[in-house]
């Protein structure tokens, strides 16, 4: 039987990497894990974390107009862009001690390298040229945001990865996408006092989520000053004399601004990683190709999280990463639960849901009973401030299971989560109904529905 340096060898210290590793190692196994960047991957570093903190930063704006209503009076109010980078920094930073804190506890070889396959269980680490070999390669590299080479004056743009760290708040941003992260970005940057455009060439933004969430966000955006151009794409940039860039759009528009940023999707990091040379399948795409337990087509190569663009949301890899520990080294296999996954857009107002839209199930199932509120928040009738919350359950009409909860208003991330508990147990709309509500909040609104607003048979709403 060969002899290998490592039982695990761990590429990429992202959240299913660091995960991934620290179980195995904590249960005895010879793991090593190696990471080229930052310890933390997309999320810590530059994703989820830094953004959250920059969607709380961009809040205070309302708050302060807000506070009258209740009385209060707020002084003069100043934003220092550059106070609010050193402290995400400070807090990521932190964050990356305690992830390499926990391999090195659990007993891991902390690696800060680049690895790359030279073969099916073998690996060359970049910073000391050296080869090493292990029973098990987990490939956990996650992506990165497209830079959409094809387009001219791609390299006068930012991404999701340079915004955090701007040297300078704009003046001005077009954002050029309708996914939630480009919905996120231009909430902040607006709330940040930047003017702020977003083009999409859909119909309306974040195409896959329910008609009255995107509708009720868009109408909020566009109130709150924030222009979206629909139907429209960038066509081309260039860099003005003064430094601003000079945008123009398929339908001939024609804006400057002071940064353009490109948020039009993401690519897995397969790039470069010695995937040929082992052997390991990818898709059109370039993610890795795995079967239901996360394994590639080379024995002894595994894959979780972004790199294998099944989907692409942090808590998602973590889960595939403890699946793959109890598939390889528990002797349990586990395939990873991709269904009914509860998501938030922080957006302003938030996005929380969980479940099939009203589009979706109307297609799969006969008859769908949607029950939907639209309401003015409390907090909105001292402050004055024109904002709407929507609610909405679509239910199978034929056992009356509750199929999809969509949130639009103030914490529905936050909601989100628990009602991913009550659709994950299949919860009827009974169930809903004989719930207490929770008085005076905005989620009792959940359980006090008890007539559908309409009903949608064969596709038609009746």
């Amino acid at each position: 039987m060969p002899a290998f340096d490592y039982d695990l060898f761990v590429i990429g210290g992202g959240s299913g990497g660091v995960r991934s590793g620290r179980l195995a190692a904590a249960m005895g196994k010879k793991v090593a894990i190696a990471e080229e960047f930052r310890y933390g991957g997309t999320c810590v570093i530059r994703g989820c974390v830094p953004k959250k903190l920059y969607v709380y930063a961009s809040q205070f704006g309302e708050h302060f107009e807000d506070a009258a209503g209740f009385g209060w009076t707020v002084g003069e109010t100043r934003f220092d862009w550059k106070a609010l980078v050193a402290a995400k920094e400070q807090e990521i930073t932190r964050l990356e001690g305690l992830y390499r804190k926990g391999l090195d506890t659990a007993g891991a070889e902390i690696l800060d390298t680049r690895a790359v396959l030279v073969g099916p269980n073998t690996l060359r680490l970049s910073a000391s040229d050296r080869l090493v070999t292990a029973e098990r390669i987990l490939i956990a590299t996650g992506g990165h945001p497209s830079p959409h080479k094809d387009l001219p004056g791609h390299e006068l743009c930012i991404t999701s990865n340079e915004a955090f760290d701007l040297p300078e708040l704009p003046k001005s941003i077009l954002i050029a996408g309708g996914g939630y992260i480009a919905v996120e970005f231009a909430n902040v940057f607006h709330g940040l006092g930047v003017e702020t455009t977003l083009i999409y060439r859909g119909k309306e933004i974040l195409s896959r989520f329910d008609h009255d969430m995107r509708q009720g966000l868009h109408k909020a955006m566009v109130g709150k000053g924030i222009r979206i151009l629909c139907e429209d794409i960038v066509q081309e940039i260039v860099e003005g004399a003064d430094g601003r860039r000079q945008v123009r759009t398929l339908k001939g528009d024609e804006l400057v601004v002071d940064q353009v940023m490109l948020a039009l999707g993401r690519v897995p990091n397969t790039t470069d990683l010695g995937l040929e040379a082992a052997g390991v399948r990818t898709d059109p795409r370039g993610a890795i190709v795995v079967d239901e337990y996360s394994r590639t087509n080379v024995p002894g190569i595994f894959a979780i999280g972004d790199v294998t663009d099944r989907v692409q949301l942090t808590p998602v890899a973590i889960h595939e990463a403890m699946c793959f520990i109890e598939t390889v080294f528990r002797d349990r296999p586990t395939s990873p639960d991709h269904d009914l996954i509860p998501t938030a857009v922080f957006s302003q107002p938030e996005i929380g849901t969980v479940g099939m839209s009203e589009e979706a199930a109307a297609k799969a199932f006969a008859e769908l009973e949607v029950y939907r509120a639209e309401f003015r928040p409390m907090k909105a009738t001292l402050s004055g401030r024109q904002e709407r919350t929507i609610m909405k359950i679509v239910v199978n009409a034929a056992d009356r299971r509750v199929l999809g909860v969509h949130v639009l208003g103030h914490d529905a991330g936050e909601m989100a989560q628990l009602l991913g508990i009550a659709l994950k147990a299949g919860c009827t709309k009974d169930d809903f109904d004989r719930t207490m509500a929770v008085h005076p909040t905005a989620a009792e609104e959940l359980v006090t529905m008890y007539q559908p607003s309409y009903r949608i048979l064969n596709g038609e709403r009746i």
